[in-house]
């Protein structure tokens, strides 16, 4: 429920053309997350948040906007990312361990954790041996256990208030970014989505905090690093994290406050709004469903991939709380009366039926003090546990079982290519625990079978040519059993059975022949690597080890066990030693091939299908009206009267003054900058080499190769995600594909590459104003991570693949732009607000236009011509990508536009020193070659041709883009400040000021939609409003057309709310002050250096929304008002469209399926 809050790292997920301008590090695709970050772009592009855990993924390994980095767009909100994040085997026995660790890594060998050779696996970490630290004792709880987790350097105190039975689990670390959560297990019995409206409604005001969202004032005015709430199929989890102990003690009573005394159990209006309630407004009028969670469900639903998920768990979990939608189901979410909600919150939401969790610096004692003031107000509850236990799905298929369902698509001309069917074969795994050890190597079975594009089982599938992308994630293990599904999707009907057939076959084959010690190398390594390196980014670990350790916790098994992998890993590696491959095998004979328990879920095409819901609905509710009497239709005119007025109502003082809020003076004043060291012509090399030197990064050496391909063409410019999948996935001068993943995974912590174009400030002029958009760096990035001893092997890599990756493999590229194209349709179809950004963006900037080219809506045409060409003129295209290779590699000039950017520790820089030297040397082109024009002070070459091609391909029009869907997303947008305006950091104040008020208040909360937000980049100028999964489309526009009206009435308020404008400043200084992993620290000072950015101009800025004033809001307001060239860009459906045209918005239409 992140309202309109955007982080940069959650703007490059979000919006295709910052992720271009801001990569970040590779996340390698793997084991159950391995669609990378599938589920949280899914959680994220909500921005409202509410990322629900189910027991299958769909989507496919990789899924780009550009490069060949993992970055699939899950159109499903049922996905929780983090269930899906990089915790390796530690996140199969539940550690979420995605980030880095404070211990430093000890290689015990010349290979990181095995040689190719040698299946015999050593740990990179010696795991620290400290005694439990005495644990801290409360007169109001139970000691119940003490442990020390030394895979993360916690020592762990699990308690049990006396009074209320509730269990506390207290991690005591050296981290400063505090965590608290509390989880409910929270079974539904039928699909109304229950437990989901819960989550959205118990923040909606409570016994103490009195506004009607406290949820949005802590949002406003907090230092916060996490501030959230998500559903699973069987519990519902409230996170919140802070570095600030002050801000982090207000988070916590807010929340405790909130599940235990919440206002939505004696209010019906906030069932209302964020469930459902019938909507009319005159009596002539239709009537409608309206509701937050309702419209949520529609946009999961009008996603192919969701229908497929959700037909599989419900397929292979039919006795079960698994078997219902937790979520809700748009048909079924309408039979749940205030009654039902107010009882489940009674019956689940008791503290005996509660885990709650804390993790960080702060003090234990003070955590124990201010959970018993909450829990104290209540008795124990015996039957709260049993009441919520998860029944176990017994394995009772005798053979397995087919189903078939419907999803929707466009009407098409006769002409036109036929619709294709989506395939997935699932496997129930388990009806009864798993020890650690076969969860460990469940673990590494799936990275082995699904991890890379080089995974047999994936590959297969993908070479087969009988589909265009890969669904299902393999191994999905956060719940109390565990699921195996995989398929196609873009399958012709005749070759639907040859899918499970292929399957079926393949795993054969495997449990037959076994894995090679090469494979089982690189996959160990991949995994442990992940593991020991606990890289949770900007996300808090401490929330990584909640949710490790909910997935055995929840189940009433131990905690802290979920956390530990040594001793699993190491059982592993001895029965490896002994048997080699067998333990794969037998595990692949028994959980799969000899297990009927087994579903096939076949989803074909209807193009009937979007009308026939849509009438289904419209009669429904047709004959609801005819029943009623005149006074019942009055009472709900009067009822959506009454909730429109307190929706619409402002939170009066005395309420507003009981949420708990920082000051002014809490806030860090200046800006925190991270080391950097710039060395041109390094070694002679005519290379330039950036340091990051930072006090620990556990042993391991981070390193991004940038190589300057402004020589290309604009034409091909288009072909870059393309070019930079093919350099890791076909293979690379001997190596092929699949040896080139082993060599990757056996030696590093993963490589990747990607394309970055990134913004400079023009040589000479005046820092902070608008730049004319003809300045920048175009990069190709090649990133990587490694113990220090194994840079060597890493650099080798890097030299190899962008010399010789394999360019002509026709049948592989053919393949990832099947797959390319598959994925665009989907991520337009499920993340729409990202396509209608990025297209308004191509309308006034050259940056905005290039990524547009590469990323958005109009890219999907491009694939679908490169498809062409590589199936009826490959030669033609081999040309091309040879001649972008040929070109970004000319002898000539190729080392003047290379830059090493290093980040380690002063002991990692020592080591690496040599390599870094030799790599130098060794890469290719001429180091007394000649210099590239000069980006700062010269337009890029691309940027005259650009700005021509502007007013034809990307026009200042409302532009409509038509998918089937029952949602919108709408976005529009235009000129702020023009080029060569100072732009003040009061604009970030007051940007995200609209977006957590005015947008939240009356697109989300009176609108239904999902989410509302707007998105200002001071570097261009270009402002936007979006929607997600928006019931409205005309009627948001109004909203958006109406916000410079409402932010010079906010100006005006705030002369006499000083309490109100810190709040706001506050709220933009935490946006600026996330936490940050090592390579994160690097990555962001590497950018600040590449932009020319100085210090002295980030310390202005933030002085500038520390100082920001309400006349500031004026000023942004009248500029709001006279916003220069507006233009919308909007996906929705052609029915949505055509009863838009009928209140007066019309568009341009493109049908896009």
């Amino acid at each position: 429920r992140q309202g309109s809050r955007f982080t940069k790292q959650e703007k490059k997920q979000k919006f295709p053309e910052y992720q271009q301008e801001q990569p970040e590090p590779h996340i390698k695709t793997m084991l159950t997350w391995r669609t990378a970050k599938m589920a949280f772009l899914a959680y994220l592009s909500a921005t409202v948040g509410r990322g629900r855990a189910t027991a299958f993924r769909v989507g496919g390994t990789a899924a780009v906007v550009r490069g060949s980095r993992g970055r699939a767009h899950s159109n499903t909100a049922a996905m929780s990312y983090f269930n899906r994040n990089r915790a390796a085997a530690a996140a199969v026995m539940g550690a979420s361990a995605w980030g880095a660790t404070t211990r430093r890594f000890q290689c015990a060998s010349t290979a990181t954790c095995s040689s190719p050779s040698s299946t015999s696996l050593r740990s990179t970490v010696e795991a620290a041996t400290d005694a439990v630290a005495a644990a801290v004792e409360h007169p109001a709880f139970e000691l119940v256990e003490t442990d020390h987790v030394t895979e993360f350097g916690a020592s762990a105190a699990l308690y049990r208030h006396k009074r209320s039975g509730a269990e506390l689990l207290s991690l005591s670390t050296d981290d400063d970014n505090k965590c608290f959560g509390i989880t409910f297990r929270t079974p539904p019995q039928d699909s109304t989505g229950v437990p989901h409206i819960l989550e959205h409604s118990v923040l909606c005001g409570s016994r103490k905090y009195k506004t009607k969202d406290p949820f949005v004032q802590l949002l406003q005015g907090s230092l916060q690093t996490f501030l959230n709430a998500f559903t699973y199929p069987d519990r519902t989890c409230y996170v919140v994290a802070s570095q600030n102990t002050k801000d982090f003690y207000n988070l916590i009573n807010v929340y405790a406050d909130a599940v235990f005394h919440p206002r939505a159990i004696s209010d019906p209006m906030v069932h209302a709004q964020e469930g459902w309630h019938l909507e009319l407004e005159n009596v002539e009028d239709p009537l409608t469903y309206k509701g937050v969670v309702y419209n949520e469900m529609k946009g999961v639903y009008s996603s192919p991939d969701s229908l497929l998920q959700r037909e599989a768990q419900q397929s292979i979990f039919p006795d079960n709380a698994y078997g219902v939608d937790s979520g809700g189901d748009p048909v079924e979410i309408p039979n749940l009366s205030f009654e039902q909600f107010a009882e489940f919150h009674a019956k689940f939401y008791h503290p005996a039926n509660s885990r709650i969790f804390f993790a960080g610096d702060d003090d234990v004692a003070k955590r124990l003090e201010i959970m018993d003031e909450y829990l104290s107000d209540f008795d124990d509850s015996p039957e709260s546990k049993p009441g919520s236990a998860i029944q176990w799905q017994k394995k009772r298929y005798a053979e397995p079982v087919k189903v078939r369902h419907p999803y929707p698509v466009s009407e098409k001309g006769a002409d036109a290519q036929p619709d294709t069917h989506l395939i997935m074969v699932n496997w129930l795994m388990n009806d009864a625990p798993l020890t650690p050890k076969e969860e460990i190597t469940a673990t590494i079975l799936d990275h082995l079978l699904m991890g890379t594009t080089s995974s047999i089982l994936r590959k297969t599938l993908m070479e087969s040519g009988l589909g265009d992308a890969i669904t299902g994630g393999g191994l999905a293990n956060e719940l109390m059993q565990g699921t195996f599904s995989v398929g196609l999707k873009g399958v012709k009907p005749e070759n639907v059975n040859a899918v499970e057939e292929l399957v079926v076959e393949t795993l054969k084959k495997v449990a037959e022949e076994g894995f090679s010690e090469d494979a089982i190398a690189a996959s160990m390594n991949t995994i442990e690597f992940d593991m020991r390196e606990f890289n949770t980014g900007s996300f808090p670990k401490g929330l990584s080890l909640m949710l490790g350790s909910m997935r055995e916790w929840v189940y009433d098994r131990n905690p802290t066990d979920a956390l530990k992998f040594e001793e699993p890993l190491a059982e592993l590696k001895e029965s490896i030693e002994k048997d080699g491959s067998k333990v794969f095998q037998d595990m692949i004979r028994e959980v799969l091939l000899e297990n009927s328990h087994r579903t096939t879920v076949e989803m074909y095409p209807s193009a009937t299908l979007e009308q026939e819901q849509l009438k289904e609905e419209k009669d429904r509710l047709a004959k609801i009206k005819d029943s009623l009497k005149s006074e019942d239709l009055q009472s709900i005119i009067d009822k959506t009267a009454e909730l429109k007025k307190l929706q619409a109502a402002e939170d009066p003082p005395e309420a507003r003054a009981t949420i708990p809020s920082l000051d002014l003076s809490d806030l860090k004043k200046e800006v925190t900058e991270y080391p950097i060291e710039v060395t041109e012509n390094k070694a002679d090399s005519g290379i330039t080499v950036v340091r990051h030197e930072l006090g620990s990064t556990s042993g391991i050496a981070y390193a991004n190769l940038a190589v300057d391909v402004s020589g290309i063409s604009l034409e091909d410019v288009a072909l870059l995600p393309l070019f930079t999948r093919i350099m890791m996935e076909t293979g690379a001068g001997e190596y092929d594909s699949v040896a080139l993943s082993r060599r990757i995974g056996t030696h590093t912590g993963g490589v990747s590459v990607s394309s970055m174009i990134s913004g400079v400030n023009k040589e000479g002029a005046t820092e902070g104003v608008v730049g004319e958009g003809e300045h920048f760096v175009s990069k190709l990035l090649i990133s990587g991570k490694s113990t220090s001893d194994k840079t060597e092997e890493l650099f080798s890599i890097f030299d190899l693949i962008l010399r010789d990756a394999k360019l002509d493999s026709q049948a592989k590229i053919i393949e990832m732009l099947r797959e390319a194209k598959s994925r665009g349709e989907s991520t337009i179809q499920g993340s729409g607000h990202a396509i209608a950004n990025s297209r308004i963006r191509s309308r006034y900037n050259v940056i905005g236009y290039i990524n547009e080219k590469m990323g958005g809506v109009s890219s999907l045409d491009t694939v679908k011509a490169h498809l062409e060409q590589a199936e009826n003129d490959f030669p033609a295209l081999l040309a091309r990508l040879e001649n972008i290779r040929n070109t970004i590699l000319e002898s000539s000039t190729c080392r003047d536009g290379m830059i090493l950017d290093l980040t380690g520790d002063a002991s990692v820089f020592e080591k690496i020193e040599t390599s870094v030297d030799k790599f130098l040397n060794k890469l290719p082109g001429d180091s007394q070659g000649d210099k590239l024009q000069d980006f700062y002070s010269e337009p890029h070459p691309w940027a005259k041709q650009a700005k021509d091609e502007m007013a034809a391909q990307t026009p200042l029009a409302d532009e409509g883009f038509v998918v089937p869907t029952q949602v919108s997303y709408v976005g529009k947008g235009g000129r702020l400040y023009d080029i060569g305006e100072a732009v003040s950091g009061s604009s970030s104040v007051i940007s995200r000021f609209l977006g957590t008020g005015y947008m939240w208040d009356n697109v989300r909360v009176m609108g239904g939609a999902y989410g509302g937000f707007c998105q200002f980049q001071p570097r261009d100028g270009i402002f936007s409003f979006l929607s997600y999964r928006d019931p409205n489309l005309a009627d948001t526009i109004d909203v958006y057309d109406g916000a410079s009206k409402a932010l010079l009435a906010s100006a005006a308020d705030l002369e006499n709310d000083s309490d109100a404008l810190a709040t706001a400043i506050i709220g933009a200084i935490g946006d600026m002050d996330g936490a940050l992993s090592p390579d994160q620290k690097g990555s962001l000072q590497f950018k600040r250096w590449l932009a020319r950015e100085s210090p002295e101009q980030r310390q202005k800025f933030r002085d500038e929304i520390l100082n920001t004033k309400p006349s500031d809001f004026k000023e942004f307001a009248e500029r709001l008002k006279a916003l220069k060239d507006p233009s919308s860009a909007v996906v929705s459906s052609k029915s949505a469209f055509e009863d838009a045209s009928k209140a007066g918005k019309s568009f341009t239409l493109k049908d896009v399926m």
